[in-house]
């Protein structure tokens, strides 16, 4: 029986949950979803209090922009209401300072966890972080109307909210370095064939794909998905040989469990 339960809502961020399907929701979109320290602390939140039984994440944003990166106030001498500033952090110690950055990006990292399939339903702008935030899921399915972009660089910093490691995936060294250094907009069709992008849909029919998809993930065994996506996710830091082996003893855990025989 399908239940709805708004788990969270705080700093711009909204978690419910339907059953299996947790919905992170950005929900500032009168600033187009901009992101902050205290956002970034919220979507933590919002992967520590998901329910056991949830099998897919589906994060998506309100109003016509999924996020237009960080919101620029952090670069200001007062920075954030009872944050301090990027300027007062950027006078403290190595270790005060990556301890800080590590923090922010707690938020993204839980979203690759491999006891759940997250989906990003992209429209509009996804600048910045909001590109490395929809780098973050597993799957992305975009609106026709989505532009990718990578402007740190331009702002005298690096991508460093876990964004770089998907996109070299993805894309491909010499490509990834090309957006980064430009910062020039991905659109739709480039996202698409370029493999940023699982599927392409009219604006209007991003939620009803979305649902699609996490309905299709749904319907292979629980522990059948967590193992392959474990598979897939250790392949490129593998060798042929190597991935053979880890492919026979996920199998073998699988055919036990089957007979009954797991530990």
């Amino acid at each position: 029986m399908t239940s709805l339960e708004q788990v969270l809502d705080k700093d711009g961020v909204r978690l419910t949950v339907e059953d299996a399907v947790a919905t992170v929701s950005l929900t500032n979109p009168a600033k187009r979803n901009v992101q902050s320290p205290a956002l970034w602390r919220a979507l933590t939140d919002a992967g520590r209090s998901l329910p056991g039984d949830v099998r897919v994440v589906v994060l998506r944003a309100e109003g016509t922009s999924f996020s237009a990166g960080l919101d620029r106030q952090a670069f200001t001498p007062e920075g954030f209401d009872g944050e301090p500033s990027f300027m007062d952090l950027a006078r403290g110690s190595d270790t005060e300072l990556d301890a800080a950055i590590a923090e922010y990006q707690e938020g993204f990292v839980w979203l690759r966890r491999n006891d759940i399939v997250s989906i990003a339903a992209v429209q509009g702008h996804a600048i910045g972080a909001g590109f490395q935030l929809a780098l973050a899921c597993d799957l992305r399915v975009v609106a026709s109307d989505v532009q990718f972009a990578m402007r740190e660089t331009s702002l005298g910093l690096v991508p460093d909210l876990t964004g770089t490691h998907p996109l070299v995936g993805l894309v491909g060294y010499a490509r990834a370095l090309e957006i980064c250094a430009t910062g020039r907009f991905v659109q739709a069709e480039e996202a698409e064939r370029t493999g940023l992008a699982n599927l392409v849909v009219p604006g209007e029919e991003l939620d009803a794909a979305v649902r699609d998809l996490a309905g299709a993930l749904l319907a292979a065994p629980r522990d059948a998905v967590i193992e392959t996506k474990a598979l897939l996710q250790g392949a490129a830091g593998r060798s042929f040989e190597a991935q053979r082996t880890a492919e026979r003893a996920s199998q073998a855990r699988r055919l036990r469990d089957l007979a009954g025989l797991a530990d």
